[in-house]
């Protein structure tokens, strides 16, 4: 379907004819929740709120073109990444800690989501990007399925913390192309001081094989180099925990060799949050980060993407001033 872009108002009509909600089945998930590993049984429906924060009303911090994901994602025009307010993680030392405790936070409706999704389509985004949404995965299926039928067909990545359920994972089989999960603990006693989740490696790792089982190898588009399916692992290294490092990318390695790609990150930034957790605040050194990269290459990590140069000086953290909402 083709949008002309000088009629807004009759490409919105036409959007919004075509769109028929499953409202029945949102709420059936929303009024006790289990979204979650957390499983905290909240009736979101009536404005009761879990471990994400968010009651059953969608809500963002901003949706808009995005360029410091992984090259394979951004590309030259961006993706179109839509920041969703609320986390089931909730970390200490979180870097999008604004919109993970719900500081930033607009309430969107599942049609506008659809909307949003294609007005991110029409202005060039290489993708749909959806940051932290497990606590809202039924209204994005919804929202999904409506932006397909009309014509959204620009691949769908997701982007976690990985702390998911495998049987709310399956509700995205055939939505989502792409999955963009973080893998941040292997030690349980590190875990729970820092997510209040001592079963983070556990329950990942049950996630990620259902990602697997879904997506499967990597697929890239030949002229343009973008990934079209598959999964990247993010490892954000933390300061001191090289040997919790080692293990998780050994045990990457190990489970999926090269199907899947590795991106090791030193981004790691020292919010004012966090400024009385002596052990998080400071940066990762160019020596630890050399010693993990070199790691990863003698184990024989060969599908990554690793960081150049100051990474941590520069700013990965958007404005969350509800921009494309």
């Amino acid at each position: 379907m083709t949008y002309i872009k000088d009629n807004k108002d009759k490409i919105s009509s036409e959007r919004a004819s075509c769109i028929s909600y499953n409202e029945d089945w949102v709420a059936s998930l929303m009024k006790d929740c289990t979204l979650c590993p957390r499983k905290c049984h909240a009736n979101r429906l009536a404005k009761a709120c879990g471990f994400c924060g968010q009651d059953a009303r969608l809500s963002a911090a901003r949706a808009a073109l995005h360029y410091w994901e992984e090259p394979c994602i951004s590309g030259t025009h961006g993706s179109g990444t839509v920041f969703f307010s609320g986390c089931n993680l909730r970390c200490s030392f979180c870097q999008n800690y604004e919109i993970a405790h719900g500081k930033s936070s607009r309430e969107i409706s599942i049609r506008r989501l659809c909307e949003i999704f294609l007005e991110l389509q029409d202005k060039g985004a290489h993708n749909i990007n959806l940051v932290t949404p497990t606590h809202f995965i039924p209204q994005i299926c919804v929202a999904l399925q409506n932006a397909k039928a009309l014509g959204l067909s620009v691949p769908v990545v997701y982007n976690t913390g990985c702390y998911e359920s495998v049987a709310s994972l399956k509700y995205l089989q055939g939505l989502v192309d792409i999955y963009l999960p973080d893998f941040k603990y292997h030690s349980g006693k590190l875990s729970q001081l820092l997510s209040q989740a001592p079963d983070y490696y556990t329950v990942a790792s049950s996630a990620l094989l259902e990602m697997y089982r879904q997506v499967n190898r990597p697929v890239f588009a030949p002229e343009s180099g973008l990934m079209t399916r598959g999964i990247i692992v993010r490892h954000l290294l933390l300061p001191g925990q090289s040997k919790d490092s080692k293990k998780i990318l050994r045990y990457l390695h190990e489970a999926y060799g090269n199907d899947i790609y590795v991106s090791i990150m030193n981004q790691y930034t020292p919010l004012k949050h966090i400024a009385g957790q002596p052990h998080l605040n400071r940066r990762i050194t160019s020596a630890e980060y050399t010693r993990i990269l070199s790691f990863a290459e003698a184990i024989g990590i060969e599908n990554g993407f690793f960081q150049e140069g100051e990474t941590a000086d520069e700013s990965f953290i958007p404005p969350f001033d509800y921009e494309g909402l």
